[in-house]
Formats: structure tokens, C-alpha cells, sequence
């Protein structure tokens, strides 16, 4: 099966779907997905292995995610994409994140939204792209704002990390606000 990919200046986006993901899964041993995913611990891949078996698209909500690699090293230091990918309403939320914090403030993850915002309108033919982010998580965004996103409220306790309900602030950004940026 090829993978399609899309690239940048520094970057290869290895796209992510539910086909891809039975393919590797039924082709790869261990150690290649983990290097796939650029995981280190088992305990991601088996996380990554769950979400897999248990169905990436249910009703109208699918995912779709880019791995995303240093061209230099051909490493996998992060990803990017979306899920909860309402087809018949043309909107989906967008999701990123590195591996490690040696890849923050480069202007990595700016260079990879450049790429995956167009693709979700363009090719997924969405209308509107959400993001979450928490509240404390300046980086983000200022990332998101950077991009034109218009902060539409607070999601109180709407995730739980490490045992306690955090707070979400919601953003979105509609195909014809980001063709005027």
C-alpha cells in the first residue's frame, strides 16, 4: 500500500487513515509502529493499538491525522489532524501535539498547520474547524489566533488529566474567514 504523504520545508506528513491504520496494523511488527508513531513507551503504542481495534469511524464522525516526521532525520516528532469529522455537517476538530518539548518553539507545528489547515477545507471539504485548548496553554493559543481561529467560549471541566477536570477554551475558524487571512 503506498502512504500519501504531503511535505514541507522541514517536515513529512504521512497521512493517517482508518485504511492505513488496518493495513499497518496487519503488516507491521511492533517495532515498526511504534517507530510509525513515534512512540517510545509501550504503553502509547498500547493506547494507539486500543483506539485502533475499537473503531476510528462511528456514524457520521471519522478521523483523519498526519504523522509528522523530520525531513532531516525522517524521525516522527509529532502529529496533526482531525477528528470528530462530521461529514454531513462539513465540520471537524483539529488536533496536534509533539512528542517532545526539544521540538517546541520552532515554528514546527505552524509549518504543519499551514499544510492541514488548507487540506481540511480544501480536500475534506469542511466548512468549520474547531480546536481545544486549555485554558493555560498560551503557545496554543496564540497559535490558533495566529491562524484567524475566533475564541467562542470556555468548556467548563471538559477534560480530565492526571485525575482532575480541566477547563477548555473553544475556538473555531470558518473557510471563508481563513480565505481572507
Amino acid at each position: 500500500m503506498q502512504i500519501p504523504q504531503l511535505h514541507t520545508e522541514r517536515l513529512t506528513l504521512t497521512l493517517v487513515t482508518p485504511q492505513v491504520l488496518d493495513y499497518i496494523f496487519a503488516s507491521y511488527a511492533d517495532w515498526q509502529l511504534m517507530e510509525f508513531f513515534g512512540y517510545t513507551a509501550p504503553e502509547a503504542m498500547e493506547k494507539e493499538r486500543y483506539r485502533h481495534t475499537n473503531g476510528l469511524t462511528t456514524f457520521n464522525k471519522s478521523i483523519l491525522y498526519f504523522m509528522l516526521a523530520d525531513k532531516s532525520t525522517s524521525k516522527v516528532i509529532g502529529y496533526c489532524g482531525y477528528h470528530t469529522w462530521y461529514t454531513d455537517h462539513n465540520r471537524a476538530e483539529m488536533f496536534y501535539g509533539l512528542h517532545s518539548d526539544a521540538y517546541k518553539q520552532q515554528g514546527i507545528m505552524t509549518e504543519a498547520l499551514n499544510t492541514i489547515i488548507p487540506y481540511g477545507f480544501n480536500e475534506m471539504n469542511l466548512h468549520r474547524i474547531e480546536a481545544m485548548t486549555a485554558t493555560d496553554n498560551m503557545a496554543s493559543i496564540n497559535m490558533l489566533l495566529k491562524f484567524g481561529f475566533v475564541q467562542e467560549g470556555l468548556l467548563r471541566e471538559h477534560y480530565l488529566v492526571n485525575g482532575v477536570m480541566e477547563d477548555s477554551v473553544m475556538f473555531s475558524l470558518l473557510k471563508w474567514e481563513y480565505n481572507l487571512i
